[in-house]
Order: structure tokens, then C-alpha cells, then sequence
């Protein structure tokens, strides 16, 4: 069964057959969307909501180790669970750091539908 969806496309996008914001009609990529708002989002940066997000990408900033990885393991696992818990379950998330970049895999579950799905990163500043 196919859950209804009225969610706007994320970046936003003009649908200019109608007029106004286009919406996303594939659930599985509007999952996707907001699996990246929530990570790529830094405390603070919404007025309205300023504990939303993972802030993954201050840790670009410090030296590329395991200890970086695994906070930013600890960092998703959060922020998934506190934002979209209602829409995913995630299974697992692994992050590694290289230089400047940080890779992260994450495995979840689509809750409505019960299907897993798998979702690669690559997190630069």
C-alpha cells in the first residue's frame, strides 16, 4: 500500500504547468530528502527549530580519525532517531573519515512500507 504524500520536493522547485512548489510524488526519494535536511543541517541554523539536525559537518573540521567516525555515528544515529523515527527505523550507520571527507553508509527501514533501503554519503565542507 502506498501511504499519500504531500510533501514539497526538497530543494525547493517551482512546478510551472501549475503554479506553485512541486510536490514529491515518490516516497522513497522524499525519505531520502529528509535523511539529508536532517544530517546535512547544523544546530542552530533553523530560527523556528534550533535543535534540528545532526551537525556532521563540523566535524569536517577537526583531524580525520576513527574517533571523528565514530561520533559521527553517534551523531546520526541520533538525529535519525529523534527526526524521522516516525518514518524510518535505521539498522545501521557506518561513517568514515578521509581528509576533508566523511562517508557515511546507512541502512534503514521505510516504516509504512517495511522495505529496507541503503543510503551512501559523501560529506565534504
Amino acid at each position: 500500500m502506498k501511504p499519500a504524500l504531500h510533501a514539497l520536493r526538497f530543494p525547493l522547485e517551482l512546478d510551472a504547468s501549475l503554479g506553485r512548489l512541486r510536490e514529491e510524488n515518490d516516497y522513497d526519494a522524499y525519505i531520502q530528502q529528509l535523511i539529508r535536511q536532517v544530517l546535512l543541517t547544523a544546530p542552530g541554523e533553523r530560527i523556528q527549530r534550533p535543535d534540528f539536525g545532526a551537525g556532521l559537518r563540523r566535524l569536517l573540521f577537526g583531524p580525520a580519525s576513527s574517533a571523528s567516525a565514530s561520533m559521527a555515528q553517534a551523531l546520526v544515529l541520533e538525529a535519525m532517531n529523534t527526526w524521522l523515527g516516525r518514518y524510518i527505523r535505521t539498522e545501521s550507520v557506518v561513517a568514515r573519515a578521509e581528509g576533508e571527507t566523511l562517508f557515511l553508509d546507512l541502512s534503514y527501514v521505510v516504516l509504512t512500507r517495511q522495505e529496507r533501503r541503503f543510503l551512501s554519503l559523501e560529506i565534504k565542507p
